[in-house]
Formats: C-alpha cells, sequence, structure tokens
C-alpha cells in the first residue's frame, strides 16, 4: 500500500505529460515557447509594476525571476499554472537517520482579470504530500509540527496540507506607480518573511525543507489570512491578522479558528535583480503541543537574480529570529543559491545554521537545552527531455553537518546524507 501510495499521483501526473507532446531535448531551442516577454509584460495583481515580481502569498522577488508556467488567455481572465512533482529516495546519516523513498508535490493555479478600475486576483495551490504519511519524511536537525497530535516531529519534515492556498485579492491603483490592495486566504500566506522555500528559484531545485524554516517562512499555510497593503514605486508596507497555530496533523481538511496573530512587512525592490524585506510577527499559540507558548517573530532577507539567458543565477540571504513567551530566544541563518547553465543543468547549494531547542523529547535531560547546528548542502538536477509544456529531470543532493560535541552521541560525529530524485515540472 506504501508503494501505491507514492507512485499513484507522480505516475498520473508523468503520465498526462507524455501524452501532451512527444518528448524533444531539453536544450532544444524550439521545445516550448518564451513566455518570459509574456510575464513582463503583464502586470501584477496587487501593483503597477511586472508580474514576475510576485512570489509566495503576497511576498515580493527580484523582477527579473524566472517564471515557469503556462499562461493563458480565456475572455478577461489571464491565467497561469505551475506546478511539480517528485520522487525522492532519501537515506539520512547516523543514528538518528532514517530512509525512505516518497513523492512530493505542487500545483499552482492563478488567475486576474479587470474589475472596475482595479484588478481581481485568485490564486490556488494543493499539494499531495499528504500521501507520503503523517510523519513526513527524514530530515536531520528538522523539528516541528506533530504527526499524531502527542509527539513532536524531530529529524524529520511534516507533509504539506492538500490546501496549500486559497486566496482571491484585489488591488486599486492610485497613480501610475502606486496602488493599494487587499488579499484574503483560507488558507493563505502572511505578510511574514521571504518567499517560501518552494517558490525562490535559489532554492526550488533542492526537494529537502531548510531547517531554518521554522524562523522564516513557516506560516506560509494559515488557516485564515487578511492583508492589506500600499505600494509605491518599489516599496510595499503591509500588514497582516491570521491564524497563528500551524497546520495539525489532519493534512486534508481546512481548519478554522480566530485571527489571533498579526504582522508587519516592508519591502523594497531598488532594481530589477534585488528585493529586499524586512518583517516582525506576533504569533499566537503556534505549536499544539505548547498552546500556552506564543512567538515574536523577525525576518530580513535579500535575494539577487541574474538572468543569464537561456540560464539563470539567484541567491538568497536571510536571518530569522523567534522570541518566545516562554523560553530562550533562537536565531538562523540561511544562504541559498542556484545556477542554471545551458541545456538543462543546474547547481544549487544551501548553507543553514539555526539554534535549535526541540532535539529531545519533552521529559529528556536535553529537552530545552538550545544547540547551534548548522547544515551544508550541494545538488545538480539536469533537465533530460521536455515536451511542449512539462520537463523531465534527474538530480542528486548530498548534506553535511556542523554540531556540538553533546550531539556526538544521538547523530553521530560525521553524519552525512544524501537524496536521489527524479522530477516533473510543469514549464
Amino acid at each position: 500500500m506504501d508503494f501505491i501510495r507514492w507512485i499513484s499521483i507522480p505516475s498520473l501526473t508523468a503520465a498526462l505529460a507524455i501524452a501532451a507532446a512527444p518528448i524533444r531535448a531539453a536544450d532544444d531551442p524550439d521545445a516550448a515557447p518564451d513566455h518570459s516577454r509574456m510575464h513582463h509584460g503583464m502586470t501584477g495583481m496587487y501593483g503597477p509594476y511586472p508580474m514576475t515580481r510576485e512570489s509566495s502569498g503576497t511576498s515580493w522577488q527580484p523582477d527579473s525571476s524566472p517564471h515557469e508556467g503556462i499562461m493563458d488567455t480565456q475572455g478577461d481572465w489571464s491565467t497561469m499554472i505551475h506546478g511539480n512533482v517528485y520522487l525522492v529516495h532519501d537515506d539520512q546519516g547516523g543514528p538518528r537517520g532514517d530512509s525512505k523513498t516518497f513523492s512530493s508535490s505542487m500545483l499552482m493555479l492563478m488567475g486576474q482579470r479587470s474589475l472596475q478600475t482595479g484588478t481581481l486576483g485568485l490564486r490556488g495551490m494543493v499539494s499531495a504530500d499528504a500521501l507520503m504519511g503523517k510523519d513526513g519524511y527524514p530530515l536531520l536537525l528538522q523539528t516541528g509540527e506533530t504527526a499524531d497530535g502527542q509527539t513532536p516531529l524531530i529529524d524529520r519534515q511534516h507533509p504539506h496540507d492538500l490546501f496549500m492556498e486559497l486566496a482571491a485579492s484585489y488591488s486599486l491603483p492610485l497613480s501610475a506607480t502606486s496602488s493599494v490592495f487587499g488579499y484574503a486566504g483560507l488558507p493563505g500566506e502572511p505578510a511574514l518573511g521571504p518567499p517560501a522555500f518552494m517558490h525562490r528559484a535559489s532554492g526550488e531545485d533542492n526537494p529537502e525543507a531548510p531547517i531554518s524554516h521554522h524562523w522564516l517562512d513557516s506560516t506560509h499555510i494559515a488557516f485564515g489570512v487578511v492583508t492589506l497593503g500600499y505600494v509605491l514605486g518599489g516599496f510595499k508596507l503591509e500588514g497582516s491578522v491570521f491564524r497563528g497555530r500551524e497546520p495539525d496533523q489532519y493534512r486534508y481538511n481546512i481548519e478554522t479558528g480566530k485571527l489571533d496573530s498579526a504582522s508587519v512587512r516592508l519591502s523594497y525592490n531598488p532594481a530589477r535583480d534585488w528585493a529586499v524585506q524586512f518583517s516582525r510577527g506576533h504569533i499566537t499559540s503556534p505549536e499544539a503541543l505548547e498552546p500556552d507558548v506564543n512567538v515574536n517573530r523577525t525576518t530580513a532577507s535579500v535575494i539577487y537574480n541574474h538572468a543569464l539567458p537561456p540560464g539563470n543565477w539567484q541567491t538568497t540571504l536571510a536571518w530569522g529570529r523567534n522570541e518566545p513567551s516562554s523560553g530562550a530566544a533562537t536565531d538562523a541563518y540561511l544562504l541559498e543559491s542556484a545556477f542554471s547553465f545551458p541545456r538543462g543543468h543546474t547547481v544549487f547549494g544551501r548553507i543553514e545554521r539555526a539554534d535549535k531547542n526541540e532535539l529531545f523529547e519533552p521529559g529528556s535531560a536535553l529537552a530545552d537545552q538550545v544547540f547551534q547546528v548548522g547544515k551544508l548542502s550541494l545538488g545538480y538536477i539536469y533537465d533530460f527531455a521536455a515536451t511542449l509544456h512539462f520537463k523531465y529531470s534527474i538530480g542528486a543532493l548530498v548534506s553535511k553537518y556542523s554540531m556540538p560535541t553533546a550531539l556526538e552521541s544521538s547523530y553521530g560525529s560525521d553524519p552525512t546524507s544524501y537524496m536521489v530524485f527524479a522530477r516533473v515540472k510543469i514549464r
């Protein structure tokens, strides 16, 4: 049954992809239409700027960032579909490591049209990650959420919910360079942190989640979000109210509750290759296992993107700080980069440092101790074939860790982890 669960979704997607068009070599310049000009010719959902500036939720990335997807026009609507399916074999080293073969996926549909004097936008994103099981996949040093509502997930990455975003927005231009907008989602993403990791070109080819996820962008699935924002040229100021509790172990439902948390974010794109953000949020009771603990989160990030047709280079530098109402404040840092070469070759890497205080279950003598840990991941992915709207890739990555001697008895002196994977991606 486990085999059927993880193979069903990628098999269906691959079958549809193969049926869509004959496979061509990935480096064939005629393999797919060049959507870049169309993307840059369209304005964003939230303001008078290129659509390529928009990333997950209401976050910004550099204007020069690549946007892959199937674009179309249906009457008054401009639409885009993008997504991917990964099939991954994961082997995490050391005494606390584990191995698993699983599938992860994401499908996003967006549409916008003029309405009165403004722009109406709709966004929907779903994932079949729940098919991998409630305990997700092995990932050393990863913490956060729960698989059973009783024990924390440690050294594992939780699966995403079936519904990752169901949101609507409306923006109203005030001048040629300014606008106001509103965004509401159930679920949605509040104005807190950089673009979510699976939406950054610097990290989207890496199938594993960052261990800094819960300091930077863990609110990217919030079951209840309302955001209001103001855009002026390269600046955007926005504020959100949202439900602070992270998704529970039931991955197929839509949760409801009070909008008990708030955040504010200032974004600035000084040039088409740069995106900067600073954000601050108060998150009420994010963890189900610690319902009385609230968290103040501060994040800052810089993203640089440089288009190198037919390739691209993007780098993200980010910092996050969690200050809980009970316990020590902790920080996490991330530096990730991806360089796409001609003929379908991409190399990527990620360096992280994080203060982890959830590496042992409650009741353990080390449960509340803060450990400064680090991780370095390097990987490669090759787009070996393509159809009109899909590309097919294989890749691998290896990870090494830095941790204090106090953790060696649990993790080993020099654990090494790796993943090998195949991907089908809409382009």
